[in-house]
């Protein structure tokens, strides 16, 4: 790229600044949300039932296609859609703020049920679908579902044991649902923006996940800034000649990337997603590529990483592609570079956006320009997203120097779910949401210094290390234990435990591995261990110094 051609191309905030101005394509506007004047879009969809009735102008178009062959039209789903929610409202009883849980892999039932139950003004209860026996009840029992919808395979991890809820199997059951009532219409019950839409699952500190919850608007937000950000993005990189193709979509559909992303996005945008089934087969994901003419790879690290080292990455018509990116956790430079070479066209591709599942998934987002620069710069924050960096006591802190990262905007959360001292912590007066990572702000862009305290984020799973240290700690032969994530060039993150064992105690690796995966999802097991004879260090409220542990400084505390 030329001196010329550097100065010609707008940065990503010049390029979306006109899109939201005054008389721009998503001009944005100064409303009262939850008794806060935010900024919002001023043509927007006020419910997810709008965005779901608008899809009929894709018709026949194909909306959701799976590995395994199965496919559904625009049309299509919307009519069977609409013939669910009837079923869901005259077999179940389902009506405007009850609760369905969905506890199942990826598949078309679980796109359909999520459209069903939220065009009925019901609230979806996202489940992890990686999860043990122990933590789906926990689930049930935290958000109190008036349905459960789930597969065999998951139920299977119940032993037996009732899920306590209503029940529809989705191999036995759905089909008599979907086929309901044939030609019924969507339903017509009043849907207000702040009403409850979706209940996701985000694990907390104490140990145990906490329920955010999400709002139409949250989720519709969410979409519009999406696009700005898209928009833009096409105006900084070129994009290849002809039609896109379709969009991998292996992200589970409790995430917010496969919810939010590859689910709603894709059907306001009228796009093709691509679901692959069963486990990630880098081999089958490029054959299916190829099928169904996909030219927009999304996936997390580990995705994107297998991919490009499969050999079968020399049949795919790479110079197509108008986006390679990873989701869900940070990309590492490595990664980056893969990137960069098997597809030199898109070289502001591999941006970062910064987000949670509270904040609506999306605070800010750095490009490849910005990465380049700072490989811990994460953007400035979107339109319609304010972020402030404030000090212990709470008060803004001046430009350039660290603090704690508040962020306040249309898509922040409505609350967690039954946690109201969660609550109190976590969203400060003035709906201002208390992310918990540590930045600062320079010329309008945020830059990250710590990531969520000690937060692994594995293949795009975020693991919180008490967890698992709870549960170690359970076992007979370890007296301490800190767990910590290590660098992987495949996953971004996997998860490491260091272990002071029990006197006298040989503690076995395979042993606390299964002892572990008896109550934890298999991400959260640890791949590595590590045994020391010394105590661990902490500091002078007794809380282990995990940067010590880790390495990455020495133990400055002295015990008087």
């Amino acid at each position: 790229m030329t001196e010329t051609r550097d100065q010609a191309v707008p940065t990503l905030e010049e390029a979306m600044a006109p899109l939201v101005a005054e008389g721009g394509f998503f001009e944005m506007v100064e409303e009262e949300v939850l008794g806060e004047r935010l900024k919002v879009f001023k043509n927007r969809a006020k419910s997810l039932r709008e965005l779901l009735e608008q899809s009929a102008n894709h018709a026949e178009k194909d909306y959701i296609v799976f590995a395994d062959g199965r496919r559904w039209s625009y049309d299509q789903h919307l009519a069977d859609v609409a013939s669910l929610a009837k079923a869901l409202r005259e077999v179940h009883g389902i009506e405007a703020g009850d609760r369905v849980a969905i506890l199942a892999a990826n598949g078309p039932e679980w796109i359909l049920t999520f459209w069903a139950t939220v065009s009925l003004g019901g609230v979806v209860v996202a489940m992890n679908g990686w999860w043990a026996g122990d933590e789906i009840r926990y689930g049930l029992d935290l958000t109190k579902p008036k349905l459960l919808i789930a597969d065999r395979r998951r139920l299977e991890r119940l032993e037996g044991e009732s899920p306590g809820v209503p029940l529809v199997v989705i191999e036995d059951d759905f089909e008599a649902l979907r086929t309901h009532a044939a030609g019924a219409a969507l339903p017509d019950t009043p849907i207000d923006e702040d009403d409850p839409a979706v209940v996701l699952f985000t694990s907390g500190t104490t140990g145990r996940p906490k329920a955010p919850v999400l709002t139409h608007r949250n989720l519709i937000a969410f979409v519009l800034t999406s696009f700005v950000l898209g928009m833009a993005r096409r105006v900084i990189e070129p994009q290849p000649e002809g039609e896109p193709g379709a969009m991998l979509a292996p992200f589970p559909l409790f995430h917010v990337s496969g919810l939010f992303g590859s689910t709603i996005s894709s059907l306001v945008g009228g796009q093709t997603t691509v679901w692959p089934t069963g486990r990630f087969d880098a081999g089958k994901v490029i054959e299916l590529t190829n099928k169904e003419n996909v030219t927009n790879w999304m996936g997390a690290s580990t995705h994107i990483y297998r991919l490009l080292t499969h050999p079968d990455i020399e049949t795919v018509d790479t110079a197509r592609f108008s986006n390679v990116g990873a989701a869900g956790s940070a990309t590492s430079p490595e990664l980056a570079r893969a990137i960069h070479e098997r597809f030199p066209h898109l070289n502001q591709s591999v941006g970062s956006g910064y987000g949670s599942t509270e904040s609506g998934a999306l605070v800010s987002y750095a490009s490849g320009e910005m990465l380049n620069k700072a490989s811990n710069c994460v953007g400035a924050p979107m339109p319609g997203v304010e972020v402030k960096i404030i000090d212990e006591e709470g008060k803004e802190v001046p430009e350039g120097e660290v603090g704690l990262i508040c962020a306040r905007s249309a898509m922040v959360m409505l609350g967690y779910d039954a946690n109201p001292k969660a609550n109190a912590e976590t969203l400060l007066p003035g709906r201002w949401l208390d992310t918990g990572d540590f930045g600062r702000l320079e010329d309008g862009r945020l830059y990250l210094e710590s990531r969520l305290r000690d937060m692994i984020i594995r293949g795009g799973e975020n693991v919180y290390p008490v967890e698992i240290e709870n549960r170690l700690e359970e076992h007979p032969d370890v007296a301490e234990v800190a767990v910590i994530g290590v660098d992987d060039i495949e996953l971004g993150q996997t998860v490491k435990a260091v272990i002071v064992p029990a006197e006298g105690a040989t503690p076995d690796e395979e042993e606390l591995r299964n002892f572990v995966a008896e109550a934890l999802a298999y991400f959260k097991v640890p791949q590595y261990f590590e045994f020391r004879d010394e105590p661990l260090p902490r500091n002078a409220t007794g809380k282990v110094l995990k940067h010590v542990v880790a390495g990455d400084a020495e133990n400055t505390f002295v015990e008087e």
